[in-house]
């Protein structure tokens, strides 16, 4: 059994194969795409189990390497970087470190899921990427006008079609402002047309999915939050806890503690932003929406105005151990059982 770390990069790979005893029995570079590396392997003449770290398309690496080799392990590049903090650092020891990982059996390994689920994945954040760039448009419409000292009517809604009748309408001085509203009108209908369609490609994928049909029976929980939870968890049983959950999403407090000094600070912010800033956005409709989830805001928040976001975060925490265990034993929300309980 040979035990093989990859250092992986666009133009080149360093390899790092070693034998059974954990003894070093070669190691060279790969020049050109990753998929090079793959007759490179080929050429051992025994069963291997390869280790790489995760970066931008590793499961597409992933993907070929599980054709070929006996197990395939993906290391996750935070923890990595907590494990090995040294002053030398290249690609050969790097690849060199891997291996001895994977043969002490200590990878620090992250889930990869199937193709299609990362595919879910990256629509998704798409979607999200789409709509922070048609924010953007609005905000410098807004500025335009704000800067010409022209006041929106009051009962108009800008975005609506009535309102961008409007604002089409409008007669600059200056023909270099007519310029820039036409084009950013028109950045706008793109951006609409293009999160329409988006949206529909998505509905028709998750339309018929069950994780989200129980998730969309918590109140306040939409179509978007759903999908973004149920395409990140994927396979609910990887997750021990459901107190994990919140370490995934990076919504636990980071901590230093030393002694009996524990200091808790922000949320780590880690995992992925969009599933995260969805949830937030669906706790707050939840606590308008669900007793059960105010009375758990308001224990939290205490009546005092400078904890509500402390609270609200509590509480996006909260629905994501929800969820996760609804996941699991496959329940639909209990408003009335829990209340009573």
């Amino acid at each position: 059994m040979y035990y093989v770390g990859l250092d992986v990069h666009m133009r080149k790979t360093s390899v790092c194969i070693l034998d059974d005893n954990g003894k070093r029995v070669k190691q060279f570079e790969v020049r050109g795409p990753r998929r090079e590396v793959i007759p490179r392997l080929m050429e051992l003449d025994g069963p291997f189990a390869v280790c790489f770290e995760a970066s931008c398309g590793y499961g597409y690496l992933h993907g070929l390497l599980w054709k070929i080799a006996k197990r395939v392990v993906v290391a996750h590049p935070g923890q990595l970087r907590l494990i090995f903090r040294s002053k030398r650092k290249n690609d050969r020891l790097d690849a060199e470190k891997l291996a001895k990982l994977l043969f002490l059996g200590e990878v620090p390994t992250v889930y990869v899921p199937s193709a299609n689920v990362r595919a879910w994945r990256a629509l998704i954040e798409y979607r999200s990427r789409l709509i922070a760039k048609r924010t953007r448009t609005k905000n410098t419409l807004r500025a335009l006008l704000r800067g010409l000292g022209i006041e929106v009517p009051a009962k108009l809604g800008l975005w609506t079609k009535l309102g961008r009748t409007w604002l089409a309408s409008l007669q600059f001085d200056n023909e270099l402002h007519t310029l820039q509203r036409d084009m950013l009108l028109d950045e706008l209908l793109m951006f609409n047309d293009q999160i329409r369609r988006l949206e529909r490609q998505l509905h028709v994928y998750s339309q018929h999915n069950p994780a989200i049909i129980l998730l969309r029976s918590i109140p306040g929980v939409g179509p978007r939050t759903s999908e973004a939870i149920a395409a990140y968890i994927d396979d609910p049983d990887r997750f021990h806890s459901s107190k994990s959950i919140g370490g995934y999403l990076g919504l636990v407090p980071s901590q230093d503690q030393s002694g009996s000094v524990n200091r808790l600070g922000h949320i780590t912010r880690e995992g992925p932003a969009t599933v995260r800033r969805l949830l937030t956005e669906a706790a707050w409709q939840a606590v308008r929406r669900s007793p059960r989830v105010r009375a758990y805001f308001e224990r939290i928040a205490k009546g005092a105005p400078d904890r509500r976001k402390i609270a609200l975060v509590a509480t996006a925490h909260y629905l994501a151990r929800v969820m996760l265990a609804m996941l699991k034993r496959g329940e639909f929300w209990q408003e009335e059982l829990t209340m009573a309980a």
